[in-house]
C-alpha cells in the first residue's frame, strides 16, 4: 500500500473517500468514521488534522484522519479499508503510518461498531480498551413516559443566526468535562446548521424568567439520520437521534432532563419516525440511569483504544 498524509484533500479525493466510508457503512452496518470526521471532510476545518490516504496503484482503498489536537489526552485517529480489499494487511499499514505521524508517539483509536477485526487489530498493535461509547435505541411506538416541564418553564424552537452565543455558553457549563462536546466554538455549531439534516423546529430550548428576561435552561437537539439518499444507493428508514441533551449546572435538580427527553422524543414521533438512538458514555452513569428509564436499551457500541508512548 502507498500511504500519501494530507492537509487538505481535493473535491475528487473527497469523493473517494466518502465512496471508501459508504462502501464500508454499507457492508458493517455502521459508519466506520464519526460524524466529527465526517464534517471535516465535508466543510474543511480542523487545521491540525491530517487524512491518510491509502492506494493500491491508482485506486483508493483506505482512509484514516488523525486528530492532533488534544495535547493533553494524545492525537486520535480513525481508519477505515474498503470493505473488497480487507483481510491484506492494509488496516495494519494505515496504522502504521499513524503511529508514525503522531508528534509524541501516542495514539487513540477509535472502532465503530462491535467488530472483531477492529479489535483485533488494536490488540495486536498494543493498544488497550480507554473508553467504551454505547448507542442505545428504543422505539417511540410504545407509550412515552409522563415527564412534565418543571413550572415556569417554556420550550420554544431554536431561532439560527440569534441563540447561537446563549447555547453555547450552557453547552459548555453543562459539558465542561467532556472530551467531546465540551469547549465548542461558533464554528462548530455553523457547520452543523450547514448539515441537510438540520432541522431547527428539532432543536428544542427551555427558558425561565430571569432578571434580564428569559433564561436558556436546558435544551434537547434532536437529528434524523437516514431517508432517501438521492442516489437510491444508500436509503434506509429514517431514525431519530437525541443528539445533545444538555442542562445548565445551575437549573440541575428540577427535573429538566427528564422533561427535556421526551418532548424531543415527542417531536421525533410527530414526524412520524419509529425509532430514536443516542449515544452515551459507559462512565456516566446518571445518563445511563435516565434514558435506560425512558425505554432505551443497548443497541451497539463504540470503543476506544489507546497506544502509550514507545
Amino acid at each position: 500500500m502507498i500511504v500519501r498524509p494530507l492537509p487538505r484533500l481535493d473535491p475528487d479525493q473527497v469523493r473517494g473517500v466518502l465512496s471508501v466510508v459508504e462502501a464500508a457503512a454499507d457492508a458493517d452496518g455502521t459508519s466506520p468514521v464519526s460524524e466529527h470526521v465526517l464534517l471535516h471532510l465535508r466543510h474543511g476545518g480542523d487545521q491540525d488534522a491530517l487524512n491518510v490516504l491509502g492506494y493500491l496503484g491508482p485506486t483508493l482503498v483506505g482512509y484514516a484522519h488523525l486528530d492532533r489536537t488534544d495535547l493533553v489526552a494524545g492525537p486520535s485517529a480513525e481508519l477505515v479499508v474498503h470493505p473488497g480489499y480487507r483481510r491484506r494487511g492494509l488496516g495494519g499499514s494505515l496504522l502504521a503510518a499513524l503511529q508514525k505521524l503522531s508528534p509524541d508517539g501516542r495514539l487513540r483509536l477509535w472502532a465503530h461498531g462491535r467488530h472483531a477485526d477492529a479489535a483485533g487489530l488494536a490488540r495486536s498493535h498494543g493498544y488497550v480498551q480507554e473508553r467504551i461509547l454505547w448507542q442505545l435505541r428504543r422505539s417511540l411506538l410504545s407509550q412515552l413516559p409522563d415527564a412534565p416541564l418543571p413550572p415556569g418553564v417554556a420550550l420554544r424552537p431554536f431561532v439560527p443566526d440569534a441563540d447561537e452565543p446563549a447555547w453555547l455558553a450552557v453547552n459548555n457549563r453543562a459539558f465542561a468535562s467532556h472530551p467531546d462536546q465540551g469547549g465548542w466554538t461558533l464554528d462548530d455549531i455553523k457547520v452543523r446548521e450547514q448539515e441537510p439534516w438540520f432541522d431547527p423546529a428539532g432543536f428544542l430550548l427551555a427558558e425561565r424568567a430571569g432578571a434580564a428576561g428569559p433564561e436558556l435552561v436546558g435544551f434537547h437537539w434532536t437529528k434524523v439520520h437516514g431517508g432517501r439518499s438521492g442516489d437510491g444507493k444508500h436509503d434506509h428508514a429514517p431514525i431519530g437521534e437525541v443528539y445533545v441533551l444538555g442542562v445548565d449546572p445551575a437549573a440541575q435538580g428540577l427535573g429538566l432532563g427528564p422533561a427535556l427527553t421526551v418532548a424531543g422524543l415527542r417531536y421525533l414521533r410527530g414526524r412520524g419516525l419509529a425509532q430514536v438512538m443516542l449515544y452515551v458514555d459507559e462512565s456516566n452513569q446518571a445518563a445511563l440511569r435516565l434514558y435506560e428509564r425512558t425505554g432505551f436499551t443497548r443497541w451497539d457500541v463504540d470503543v476506544q483504544y489507546r497506544r502509550e508512548q514507545r
